[in-house]
């Protein structure tokens, strides 16, 4: 039977959920460098246990290559790489599935012990519980995206690279979330007010711009098209339509590169706004203006990083340091959005 603490806080509770926020941004940051670096299909197969071993000897490796040498990406891209080339990018792909597998055990291990000595709040264990079946599900989400790219691709489908880097930042948001919600306790009142509405739907938006940008990623639209504010001249690019709907919202280059500059632009319009008005406003505490404001100023120097990193073509350092503030800006939003509920 399950014990609970009689408290509805606990702040070593919030600390272990803020380092397996952490653990799950790094996740994000050695996830985007292996993408980038075009690592996330050198390893062929999904071994959730035995695979956290690498290769051991000369044989262990030259077996992984032969797996690898079969895929298209390796015929068609790879072509003559040495075994040098390919433990290369071996090293990303398995650092970052043992990455994953250590925040797992994070997870899994104290949320055990905190349940055991019941140090976890009541009102918190559902919601963990949640929490740990999305980590897991966000495992089998990466082999999903994976074998995508094992038989007739070259990359992973951007569709489920989209899925896999949604689900992420999902679990980013709820992490922290959760973390606030164990330091401070239940609130003692919400805030009937319309920034709470505000707030959550600026991180809505947010998260739609993640979500497009995951797409960006995944038809590498960011290497066509590098000229701002038009593209190749025109304000709408030649090729925005597609075969079909899907095929333009999900896999048309030009569309979903333009589909991210636009959203870019009313995100960062609306962000500038809420810091505004709510540094204005008498009705929000200090702590949520300063929030506000924070969250307008990540926006606006991350919109600048993303022109910066297209006219660049996307180099590796430039497009992790823009996915690392992506992740900075949602957990900026996520703790606005927590704020202005609370008194």
């Amino acid at each position: 039977m399950i014990s609970f603490l009689s408290s509805d806080r606990s702040k070593p509770v919030a600390i272990w959920l803020f380092v397996v926020a952490a653990m799950v941004l790094a996740m994000v940051i050695v996830g985007g460098a292996t993408r980038l670096t075009d690592s996330g299909l050198s390893i062929t197969e999904w071994k959730p246990v035995t695979g956290a071993l690498p290769p051991l000897s000369e044989a262990d490796w030259q077996a992984e290559f032969d797996l690898y040498k079969q895929i298209p990406q390796y015929s068609q891209l790879n072509a003559g790489m040495t075994m040098a080339e390919f433990q290369t990018i071996y090293w990303w792909e398995w650092s970052h599935r043992l990455l994953g597998r250590l925040v797992g055990l994070v997870f899994f291990v104290p949320f055990a012990w905190f349940a055991i000595r019941r140090q976890l709040p009541r009102r918190l264990f559902l919601r963990l519980g949640g929490i740990f079946l999305l980590g897991g599900l966000q495992g089998a989400v990466g082999w999903w995206m994976v074998a995508s790219g094992l038989t007739h691709r070259v990359s992973v489908a951007p569709e489920r690279l989209m899925v896999h880097l949604g689900l992420a930042f999902a679990l980013l948001g709820l992490v922290m979330w959760t973390a606030f919600d164990a330091w401070a306790g239940t609130a003692r009142q919400t805030l009937p007010s319309p920034w709470g509405r505000r707030a959550a739907a600026l991180l809505g938006l947010i998260y739609l711009q993640v979500l497009l940008g995951a797409l960006v990623a995944g038809n590498d639209a960011g290497l066509i098209y590098n000229d701002w504010p038009l593209m190749n001249g025109a304000l709408i690019p030649d090729d925005y339509l597609g075969a079909n709907l899907w095929a333009t919202l999900a896999h048309s280059q030009g569309a979903v590169q333009f589909n991210h500059r636009i959203v870019a632009y009313l995100l960062t319009g609306a962000a500038l706004a809420m810091g505004f008005f709510a540094w204005r406003s008498t009705y929000l505490a200090r702590e949520s203006k300063l929030l506000a404001v924070a969250v307008a100023a990540a926006v606006g120097l991350q919109a600048i990083l993303g022109v910066v990193t297209l006219v660049m073509r996307a180099p590796v350092g430039l497009s992790i340091a823009h996915q690392l503030a992506a992740a900075l800006v949602l957990m900026l939003a996520v703790a606005f959005a927590w704020r202005v509920r609370r008194v």
